[in-house]
């Protein structure tokens, strides 16, 4: 049953990367708030701190396969003058296959617009610029239907290795009254803006990368000094695909440097996963455990994701109230 699977998925991949369906091809994480410029350009330099330093690794279907692999890193920075850099790199690679995406991006975020009575509510807009490559290991792929007279049909793919130019813009909102229980908090991002025409094939033509639209929002809840809630969703959509996650968490304080955080989040139709954070001085920890609700993890008793996290910021000179949620 297992190398049924390992083989569904090889060919799922590779029918994905080489037929016309538009369908999500981006990686995405669970703790995607730990990621915080891959969810979102806006987000760059919002945060409490002069500077930001984000690791993310997720790990998918080590159970029955060579381990589908994301590792991202990211690292902001904010100055006086509303206007704050970044930049990103991630690299996916997948599976049997030897498939790889890799992106590298730099990242700038205006966050001059400011309003209510002390100005503590803040509007950011973000872009975001790279290059985007894919590359597949040919000597791996052993899928009969892509072989003519014992060597792979050259129709289908015409670089195993390609890149293109990529560009994203989203838009933040963020309320940072510290008089206030509820503080709310969303944006809006848009990836792939140039839909640039991928490389990666020549069977199909004008293939292009559908643009990623991506929704995210939730709220900072006062429960006490030593409490507060924080429930969130997030809505993202590339190509004929859609994601919904939906969860929160609360976060405890022990002390001024020191806290936790327990939670969990909901992937409709895929998969709940618990979170638990802790934070100690400048480093947050985060981890959480996919445990997946789909057929096909019925199919092999719940084959399951994780995701690690770790994020540095330097917040010895304090600028504001808002606190950039974890997850």
């Amino acid at each position: 049953m297992i190398s049924k699977v390992k083989k569904y998925l090889a060919v799922a991949l590779f029918t994905m990367l080489t037929t016309a369906v538009v369908a999500q091809i981006d990686p995405h994480f669970t703790q995607y708030y730990m990621y915080p410029l891959w969810l979102n350009p806006a987000l760059t330099g919002t945060f409490d701190g002069n500077y930001r330093v984000s690791v993310i690794q997720r790990q998918q279907w080590g159970s029955i396969t060579t381990p589908f692999t994301t590792s991202g890193l990211s690292a902001d920075m904010t100055t006086r003058k509303n206007l704050n850099f970044g930049v990103n790199f991630l690299q996916q690679t997948a599976g049997d296959v030897g498939f790889k995406y890799t992106t590298g991006n730099l990242s700038v975020s205006y966050s001059g617009i400011r309003f209510g009575r002390e100005g503590d509510k803040v509007v950011t807009f973000g872009m975001q610029g790279g290059i985007l490559g894919r590359s597949i290991d040919l000597s791996n792929v052993q899928v009969n239907d892509q072989y003519d007279n014992g060597n792979i049909n050259d129709a289908v793919i015409a670089h195993p290795s390609a890149s293109a130019f990529d560009m994203s813009a989203g838009v933040f909102y963020y309320d940072a009254d510290p008089d206030k229980k509820v503080n709310l908090f969303g944006g809006f991002s848009a990836g792939h803006l140039t839909q640039p025409t991928d490389p990666f094939l020549s069977s199909v033509s004008g293939a292009k990368l559908p643009i990623r639209y991506t929704t995210h929002a939730g709220a900072n809840i006062y429960l006490s000094e030593k409490a507060q809630l924080v429930p969130n969703v997030l809505f993202m959509n590339q190509g004929n695909v859609n994601e919904v996650m939906l969860g929160g968490y609360v976060q405890l304080t022990v002390n001024e440097t020191t806290d936790f955080t327990i939670g969990a989040n909901y992937r409709v139709q895929d998969a709940i996963s618990p979170y638990l954070g802790f934070k100690f001085g400048s480093f947050t920890l985060g981890a959480s455990y996919d445990v997946n609700s789909s057929q096909l993890g019925k199919l092999v008793n719940g084959t399951s994701g994780f995701d690690l996290s770790l994020m540095y910021t330097d917040s010895k000179k304090q600028k504001g109230y808002f606190k950039c949620p974890r997850y």
